[in-house]
């Protein structure tokens, strides 16, 4: 009896065939599975940058408007100056006699405008938001001569204002505010023309932004993603 020949190639050629198949299956779905990550990567990145830049630009915002509510403070007493950039006393003449810190050479009328815009700067900042605080500074001036003693004056001249403000009762929280008391001598950018009429005090009040829990969100944000991973 004659056997039959077996023909092993083709029998070979579709066992290969087939485990390539198998095998590009395999990385076909290896690669589809990776790209799915990486999209999902890719969209939970955008999505984290547009949610931190949405909470930064609330920030930003916050911080704008904060530094923009000076402008609240009472135009009894204070008016914006354009070549400073900053608000000033409005209608109070102050000016110290050469060589004297006396608040006393203030006239009467003037000084109890002086204690009146204390008041309002005391009220202005007690109606503050609980996450800002202000940093108060009384800058006191001199005119520029031969006195030697100049820095100390521009000193005592602010610490003379601070002291009457206390004696008519003008108190400042301080949890809410920083009461800075300065001398700049002759040298302050926020000077007069007149030299003279530099015989005098500067009252700056600036914003001082509790940024910590105003990015409390951006912190928010981030525990958050921290989880997710």
């Amino acid at each position: 009896m004659k056997k039959q020949k077996i023909d092993f190639f083709w029998i070979s050629y579709s066992d290969l065939m087939t485990s390539l198949f198998f095998i590009m299956l395999v990385l076909f779905v290896l690669a589809k599975v990776e790209w799915e990550n990486e999209k999902n990567n890719a969209e939970k990145q955008a999505k984290q940058a547009v949610e931190q830049y949405q909470a930064t630009q609330k920030v930003l915002d916050k911080i704008m408007e904060i530094e923009k509510s000076v402008k609240n403070i009472d135009s009894t007493f204070f008016k914006y100056d354009e070549n400073f950039k900053r608000y000033t006393l409005k209608g109070i003449e102050v000016k110290f006699e050469t060589s004297s810190s006396n608040i006393n050479d203030i006239d009467d009328r003037n000084l109890r405008k002086l204690g009146l815009a204390g008041k309002a700067i005391e009220e202005f900042i007690n109606k503050a938001e609980k996450n800002v605080k202000y940093q108060l500074i009384i800058e006191g001036q001199t005119s520029k001569d031969n006195y030697s003693a100049n820095d100390q004056l521009s000193y005592e001249r602010a610490l003379s204002l601070f002291n009457y403000w206390q004696k008519e009762g003008v108190g400042f929280d301080s949890e809410k505010c920083e009461v800075v008391i300065s001398g700049s001598g002759y040298k302050s950018l926020f000077r007069d023309s007149s030299n003279t009429a530099n015989q005098r005090f500067v009252i700056h009040i600036i914003p001082k932004i509790d940024y910590e829990e105003f990015s409390s969100e951006l912190l928010k944000k981030g525990k958050k993603y921290e989880r997710e991973e």
